[in-house]
């Protein structure tokens, strides 16, 4: 069972929430992101617990291999832990983005693509996300709305609230907007095709550069009604929020002792606590271990766990992450 350090992300955007949520001292200001869990090169997580205290998760796959991420996820991915796991928190509106696949990511620029997934923790009221198109587009009217300024006319809006859950596969268009605060699970990639920004500039003064031509290409104008995962909420049991190739993600609404059974699954687990806390005990490769979790903080389970045991203080919510 490992925690790591978290890798804390100054954005133009980010706000002054992660610090306070996750309990943690910093002088950091404008905190856009947290990476909880992270094997991208310049941002990769160090254990901060246990006798691997010090190792990035990198050492850890390089050490162990298919019994950290399953027999499956260690052929497909190697020694590069597969998911980015993250909490955001915009105090002001993102960019209007879109990610590229697997295979156009690894054509432009020998990375995997980016699909995500996002639960919304916190909205300010009258908060709003923009994902995907309201109305059919061309690839010719995109460039010249982003060109005239009007693109925003044509995406899709709604209000943000708890709870929320929105599937973001690559090429639908997103942005998260002001006073919103999320958990985010994606793959292991950092491509950003930036579309529109709003106008602004850097702290040179200097506009943000964006990648019209590069998202042509890479875009789903398709148009779907709504966006958002509709699912039911239910104590005490796991709810199934989304499934793909790249992760499964439930949610843990707990107010009593959970079970669970994992020796069938061959995958890590990641548990990210959303609100409250709970002590978790596990089985792994026959030596039991115990952690306390509370708000802000992520765990990984290897995927020689055999079962867990969550035992919320009063109540907790943990979104639980695997690959299937």
């Amino acid at each position: 069972m490992y925690t790591f350090k978290p890798v804390l992300k100054q954005t133009i955007w980010g706000g002054e929430s992660i610090a306070d949520f996750k309990g943690i001292d910093t002088d950091m200001h404008e905190i856009g992101e947290s990476w909880e869990i992270s094997a991208l090169p310049g941002s990769e997580s160090v254990v901060a617990n246990g006798k691997d205290a010090c190792k990035t998760i990198t050492q850890l796959m390089e050490e162990q291999g298919e019994k950290l991420v399953g027999k499956k996820a260690f052929q497909q991915f190697g020694t590069t832990f597969p998911l980015l796991i993250k909490f955001i928190d915009a105090r002001r509106d993102l960019s209007i983005q879109v990610h590229p696949n697997d295979e156009q990511a690894k054509a432009r620029h020998q990375l995997r693509g980016k699909t995500e997934m996002w639960y919304v923790i916190k909205a300010d009221e009258g908060s709003k996300l923009r994902i995907g198109f309201k109305e059919q587009i061309s690839k010719d009217e995109y460039e010249e709305r982003v060109k005239n300024n009007t693109i925003l006319d044509v995406l899709s809006e709604s209000e943000a609230k708890a709870g929320d859950v929105y599937f973001l596969p690559s090429g639908r268009v997103h942005s998260l907007g002001e006073g919103t605060f999320v958990a985010e699970i994606q793959e292991t990639s950092d491509i950003t095709y930036r579309i529109y920004d709003f106008g602004r500039v850097d702290a040179q003064g200097k506009p943000r550069q964006l990648h019209v031509n590069e998202a042509r290409d890479v875009i789903d104008f398709s148009v779907q009604e709504d966006y958002r995962i509709h699912y039911e909420k239910k104590q005490d049991q796991r709810e199934k929020l989304t499934s793909c190739p790249y992760f499964t993600t439930n949610l843990l609404d707990l107010t009593q002792p959970f079970r669970t059974n994992y020796e069938g699954l061959d995958s890590f687990v990641v548990l990210m606590c959303l609100e409250g806390k709970a002590l978790l005990r596990s089985e792994e490769d026959g030596q039991s271990q115990s952690h306390l979790i509370r708000q802000g903080m992520t765990v990984l389970l290897p995927a020689t766990t055999k079962s867990l045991n969550v035992v919320p203080e009063e109540g907790c919510k943990i979104l639980e992450t695997y690959i299937k």
